[in-house]
């Protein structure tokens, strides 16, 4: 299949993205490789970037050049006010993101190994205790054209978005990761699910690790009420399906020293590609080509490219019809 022209920047209007969820101070501790049980090993180093699914994905969304509002929660400490100061630094709204004086800021040790394998244990902190005021909410989603959420915080708050954006009609992009089960009612709520191999796994209960698999997995939700359903396959690409079938992408072959927020900078390009008229299919190859830039950076919000950027990467290969 040919490859497909993006929307010129003529065709685009700025969308307007809210994303609700998750900010942590980022630990990235760099090792030649995972230690086993009981086992003590040398690290080669130690940095702290601002992170979280729910600031990454707002800072991709920025960074392609959409109009960002965050719904999130900190703690009243240092991390905090980093978090806070990374996401205004970046033009993205932060009236939303109250202090929580009694719980600390989200934290996640990062892990991350000579072959750029990620292992990440994420303390919550603030993000557990977010429960966004409903008529806040309300006037938030009749200002923006998408909402984009993941599953690191509570998840009656993600559900009470998605119930008000879809009444509003303002589009939902869930990512659900960390995977956990999701109600039956919540899939028509969906207009893009966005998820990875083992999270698509982990729902449909269908093992996939082929594109072919993924595509399965797709009409899973599909079938459920979701309308499009991206599923990534790591260093393979991805597989998009939509009620008019499905298509599979490879990935552009780079050499990756940290995949941590690749899959946030994946979405994050994705969205505003479909929020500025794109198709889904052309959605998907900017994200790819945005991933194949995070992955060849360390750190997860600094590692995310810009729209300059990732325009500047080499055309992603061709996709073919599953």
């Amino acid at each position: 299949m040919s490859k497909m022209s993006l929307p010129s920047a003529s065709q685009q209007s700025v969308p307007a993205i809210l994303v609700l969820g998750s900010l942590n101070m980022d630990m990235v501790v760099r090792v030649s490789r995972a230690p086993g049980d009981g086992e003590t090993i040398e690290g080669q180093s130690i940095a702290y970037f601002p992170g979280g699914k729910g600031g990454n994905q707002a800072v991709g969304c920025a960074r392609q050049g959409a109009s960002v509002c965050m719904i999130g929660r900190v703690g009243a400490d240092a991390h905090g006010a980093a978090l806070r100061a990374a996401l205004a630094q970046e033009g993205i709204g932060c009236d939303d993101i109250p202090t929580d004086d009694a719980v600390a800021t989200g934290v996640a040790v990062v892990m991350v190994d000579d072959q750029a394998q990620n292992r990440i244990v994420v303390v919550p902190g603030a993000n557990g205790t977010l429960h966004p005021d409903p008529s806040v909410l309300a006037s938030r989603l009749k200002a923006s054209d998408w909402l984009v959420m993941q599953l690191e915080v509570p998840l009656p708050a993600v559900l009470m978005a998605a119930e008000q954006a879809q009444k509003s009609g303002c589009r939902v992009v869930l990512n659900p990761s960390p995977s956990q089960s999701l109600p039956a009612e919540v899939w028509p709520w969906i207009d893009t699910l966005v998820l990875n191999e083992s999270e698509a796994q982990a729902l449909t209960q269908v093992s996939v690790s082929r594109p072919e698999e993924a595509a399965q997995a797709g009409q899973w939700f599909l079938f459920r009420g979701v309308r499009q359903v991206v599923v990534t396959l790591g260093a393979q690409g991805a597989v998009a399906v939509d009620a008019k079938g499905g298509s599979f992408h490879p990935a552009l072959p780079v050499k990756a020293v940290d995949t941590t927020a690749a899959g946030d900078t994946f979405l994050g390009a994705l969205v505003v590609t479909l929020a500025s008229g794109g198709t889904l299919n052309e959605g998907v190859t900017m994200g790819l080509r945005a991933a194949s830039l995070c992955v060849q950076t360390v750190g997860a919000q600094p590692s995310i490219p810009t729209r300059a950027a990732v325009l500047r990467t080499p055309q992603a290969p061709s996709w073919t019809a599953l």
